[in-house]
């Protein structure tokens, strides 16, 4: 009997570069996850992230039911819980008392409800969101400049790019896909010159041609120079300036002062002169050149001044508005951009409009609402300010983990307790942030949802769902919608479709627009509900002169500001300042995992190439804090701590003086490892946009008495014992563990989990070597390995046995020897997530005459799927190459 096939096509719910994904479901299974060939944005490539994305679609740690105060609750009491408690607070604090905050995992259709409910009938515009961390710099830089929160350019632009500067973004990790369209780019054409600026060296600089590891603080020194240079050289573009911008004599001012000459630069950037040299004559030659921004830029005291910088750089040679060459901020969530469509800052109305009078009118006549906000509302870090100071009465948090990703998280964590109601929407239960709330109510994910998404390229795509939501589980518009009716505004609320968002959305952008405003989707009103479910990707605007879209803006000179022209931003570097501990920690992703990783943490895939969290050391500090390499170390500032693995950089990747640490590891898997913690409040005067890449930390080795790992048929949540962190496998649990306790303790901790005292257990205690092993039916259930200082990297054999049906005598005899009977190949650490290539594999493959990521593509397929591998391919083909073929 065959089953019936659903094919769907969607967008990934992952990073800002807004890949389509290709879906099959039946009624038994769904398939592995395909590119969408089609879609513009990957055709047809998906990074290892977005390949692994059925493996997180099963309902573990799915919020399910509604609850109040953690005892399960029916819609209809929480709601009306929800929607009396704003009647009270409003009534009684007034609208200022109430608070959302959004995410940019929301869908277009539920930030515009949330939006509109809160700034359109509560009347506050206390609603703001997690991209008020990553992108809100970006944001005021382009407003301050060219008068609109609009990317000039597009996805092309940086394969058509002469020169593309890359700077604040590890792509290779952070946007995969577009980084293997620049890699295949210089492949295609190796006269572009790529230059990486950053102060490590990650794996985007396997692309470079020149990589400049500036000292934490100065790229906008580094830019005001370069325009300093620039002026200096006659290299700018006169006609351009006259006819399209002002100010620039302003700017070239307030440049001039960055550095003397390039030896001052170099001093103050501490970067070789010569490299400087040929960055700025790359710069001066090449009409076609992109420079390409993210976090690195944005999440600094003086983010928005970085950007107008690269800006000014632009404008003052007309590169913008042309094929390969452009200002270009890339997002890193999959709806960030779509949360600024609708205004989903604290600081914006919807459709791009602000808080000036004709703008709030605008809005309010085309709402019909009853009030409207009259000012901008608090920005994130003000927000939970607020909210610890008792300002903040009622909070709704939507889709997001701010207990780990806000600066100084446990002081939010504070502030959420002075709250007299914290609503949490969200699909999964188990976060660092649901656990602070009072209600929780059970929102649609991925695969469920229906709606829209804009990608960092302006892109509207469709997110379609493809399976019913678990349990009580409901999309957030709906959820939104029913508080509103509650609060009296069911006539302004009336939507069962998010089409019926979407086209009151396109119809807001339209209205009395007529070209003056930026966003303008009036193409895409009054569609049908089927035009809206066959919605292909495009580009926004979408209107009478551009039916089809726009891939740039500003080619035809003309600038949304109130002269038309684009204005120069006189920007003052500030100087790099020194640590005070002597000691700057610096964050960022890993390859293979995504935010919190309520979503990449249940694909086992996914947890092979980086298992813990750590802290990436040079060796001079290592050697004066006497840290060793794959030990555990503790970092501290005055906020907090956090317990992490150590890794010593012998190719020295990691400038002297700092330390690198991945923000993902949360509570819930892992012991000690939030890195928010640590991160002061310091935020960019301009955007509210937190400081989240330069601390100041202390570091000191974490002595631990034993070590080990244990493997389980269960999760056991949180461990007893100092370190431990968790992950899935294919056939299980598995934890790293780590201890200053009584081992014998631990142990008795874990084994009182089972019901079972079936243990079968060899011991050592002199030498603090254990090893027990749980069997129920001659099926293995548990296995726990400790030692004092053993290396327990080779566990693969046991991971396999866990998948057995019936252990075998051999099997039994090689968990009580610790080791697998026979001739076992151990992968190491693994480097392909795809097609789980390790690193032994990959050694012995080089030995073997393999001399390039092709040649170990051929043999091996690493790097053949998405290519997020490939830089590391590359360097440990340096690191394994024959001395002979390297002669």
């Amino acid at each position: 009997m065959s089953h019936k096939k659903l094919q769907v096509q969607t967008t990934c719910p992952y990073c800002g570069v807004g890949c389509g994904v290709d879906i099959s479901v039946d009624e038994k299974d769904i398939a592995p996850v395909a590119g969408m060939k089609s879609h513009p944005a990957n055709f047809g490539r998906l990074c290892v992230k977005g390949s692994a994305l059925h493996d997180t679609l099963d309902q573990t740690d799915r919020l399910l039911h509604p609850t109040m105060n953690g005892q399960a609750a029916d819609w209809d009491t929480a709601l009306n819980l929800v929607a009396d408690k704003i009647r009270q607070v409003v009534s009684t604090h007034g609208p200022e008392a109430v608070a959302f905050y959004g995410s940019g995992q929301l869908l277009t259709e539920d930030y515009y409800v949330a939006n509109k409910l809160m700034k359109g009938f509560i009347g506050s515009a206390n609603m703001d969101t997690n991209s008020r961390l990553c992108m809100a710099s970006a944001v005021a830089s382009y407003k301050r400049s060219i008068g609109s929160d609009t990317v000039p350019g597009c996805y092309e632009d940086l394969e058509q790019a002469d020169l593309l500067v890359i700077t604040g973004s590890n792509a290779a990790w952070a946007h995969p896909i577009l980084f293997q369209r620049m890699a295949a780019a210089k492949k295609a054409r190796p006269g572009m010159k790529v230059v990486v600026v950053d102060p490590r060296k990650t794996a985007t600089c396997d692309i470079a041609d020149l990589h400049l590891p500036i000292k934490p603080g100065s790229d906008t020194t580094l830019f005001n120079a370069l325009l300093t240079y620039l002026h200096q050289q006659n290299a700018l573009d006169t006609h351009f300036i006259e006819q399209c911008s002002e100010n620039i004599d302003e700017a070239l001012v307030a440049a001039s002062k960055a550095a003397q000459d390039f030896s001052d630069l170099a001093a103050i950037t501490d970067v070789n002169q010569q490299d400087l040299e040929t960055f700025f004559a790359w710069f001066r030659d090449t009409p076609k050149t992109v420079t390409f921004y993210s976090q690195g830029v944005n999440q600094s005291i003086d983010g928005t001044d970085k950007a107008n910088s690269i800006i000014n750089l632009h404008l003052a040679t007309g590169r913008i508005g042309k094929p390969g060459a452009c200002p270009f901020s890339i997002t890193g969530q999959p709806n960030a951009m779509g949360g600024r469509e609708v205004g989903g800052l604290a600081n914006q109305l919807a459709a791009h409009m602000d808080f000036s009078p004709a703008d709030r009118d605008r809005v309010r006549r085309f709402w019909q609402s009853p009030r409207i906000a009259e000012k901008p509302g608090l920005k994130a870090v003000d927000l939970f300010n607020e909210v610890k100071n008792g300002k903040i009465k009622f909070l709704w948090i939507m889709s997001t983990n701010p207990l780990v990703s806000m600066p100084d998280a446990d002081d939010v964590k504070e502030a959420m307790k002075h709250c007299e109601l914290v609503v949490v929407s969200d699909c999964m239960a188990n976060t660092d942030t649901t656990a602070a709330a009072h209600v929780l109510l059970p929102a649609a994910s991925w695969g469920e949802k229906n709606g829209t998404v804009t990608n960092s390229e302006r892109r509207i795509s469709r997110q379609r769902g493809f399976l019913p939501p678990p349990g009580e589980a409901r999309p957030d518009w709906w959820i939104i919608t029913q508080v509103a009716r509650r609060l009296g505004y069911e006539e302004a609320f009336p939507y069962e479709h998010p089409a019926e968002i979407f086209d009151e959305h396109a119809r807001l952008s339209a209205f009395e627009n007529n070209g003056t405003r930026d966003f303008d989707l009036s193409g895409l009103t009054n569609m049908s509900r089927e035009q809206y479910d066959a919605l292909a990707p495009m580009q926004w605007p979408v209107n009478d002169a551009f039916p089809a879209g726009r891939p740039r803006f500003y080619d035809d000179g003309y600038f949304y500001t109130r002269s038309g022209k684009a204005k120069f931003i006189p920007v003052v570097a500030k100087s790099p300042t020194s640590s005070a501990t002597g000691l700057t920690m610096n964050t960022g992703r890993v390859r293979d995992h995504w935010h919190t990783m309520t979503r990449t943490a249940k694909a086992p895939v996914l947890a092979r190439h980086i298992a813990e969290p750590y802290a990436d050391f040079h060796p001079e500090d290592a050697m004066r804090l006497g840290v060793r390499d794959k030990k555990l170390v503790r970092l501290w500032s005055e906020r907090g701590e956090i317990i992490v693995r150590a890794q010593v950089r012998s190719d020295l990747a990691q400038r002297k003086g700092e330390i690198f640490v991945p923000m993902h590891w949360t509570n819930r898997y892992a012991s000690k490892a939030r890195m928010g913690a640590l991160i002061n409040k310091d935020n960019d005067p301009v955007s509210g946009q937190p400081a989240l890449k330069m601390t100041d930390v202390n570091a000191a080795v974490f002595s631990t008495e034993w070590e080990g790992f244990l493997l389980t048929s269960k999760d056991l949540g949180h461990l007893d014992t100092d370190y431990w962190v968790y992950n899935v496998t294919d056939t299980g649990h598995m934890y790293e563990i780590s201890g200053q306790n009584d081992p014998v303790e631990f142990i008795r901790s874990v084994r009182n989990q089972f019901e079972s005292d079936h243990w079968v257990m060899f011991s050592d205690p002199t030498n603090l070597h254990y090893r027990l092993c749980l069997i129920e039916r001659d099926q293995l259930k548990a296995v726990l390995f400790i030692h004092k200082d053993y290396d327990f990297s080779g566990r693969q054999w046991l991971i396999d046995i866990f998948g057995q049906e019936e252990l075998s005598i051999h099997d039994r005899r090689a968990i009580l020897a610790g080791r697998p009977l026979g001739k076992v190949e151990d992968k190491g650490a693994i480097v392909c997530s795809c097609f789980q290539v390790g690193e032994n594999t990959i050694q012995k493959a080089i030995a073997g005459g393999c001399t390039g990521a092709d040649e170990l593509g051929a043999e091996l397929k690493c790097g053949t799927n998405c290519g997020s591998c490939i830089p590391e391919l590359k360097s440990l083909i340096a690191k394994y190459q024959p001395a002979e073929a390297v002669e």
